[in-house]
């Protein structure tokens, strides 16, 4: 996620792993290492995401919802974020549903689905396939 760096992941505790905590420690290209807490929001969001998608590779699912992950990153994080989705996508045949608000991870994915008002207290499903929408686009 970040070009570069490295991680690392200890045991907070003894005895029993079941009931240990786990400490994330995180050195971004150009920085020491350090707990998760002491980095930026971004720097942190990109650290989890990283860790999501580690364990996730281990183990696939066919289906992953991931909720407004990419909410604290900045524009060129979020383009990173997409590819890693996308490419993880491709490697695991896993489906990912994106809740997000950021226009950037809406334009970068297949299908999106909302929610309109358009009468007060009648909601009405939307669903866009970009895909058809760009090649329709693209023969006009």
């Amino acid at each position: 996620m970040f070009g570069g760096g490295k991680a690392e992941l200890a045991w907070v505790g003894d005895g029993d792993p079941l009931d240990s905590g786990l400490d994330i420690l995180a050195s971004p290209p150009g920085k020491r290492l350090q707990h998760l807490s002491l980095l930026s929001g971004g720097e942190q969001a990109l650290t989890a995401i990283a860790l999501i998608f580690a364990v996730f590779l281990t183990n696939p699912a066919p289906i992953c919802v991931l909720d407004e992950v990419d909410a604290p990153l900045d524009d060129a994080n979020v383009d990173r974020f997409c590819r890693i989705v996308a490419e993880t996508a491709d490697a695991t045949g896993t489906r990912f549903l994106l809740v997000t608000h950021h226009r950037i991870t809406m334009a970068r994915m297949d299908r999106l689905y909302g929610v309109t008002m358009a009468e007060r207290g009648v909601s009405q499903l939307v669903s866009v396939d970009l895909v058809r929408a760009n090649e329709l686009r693209q023969t006009a």
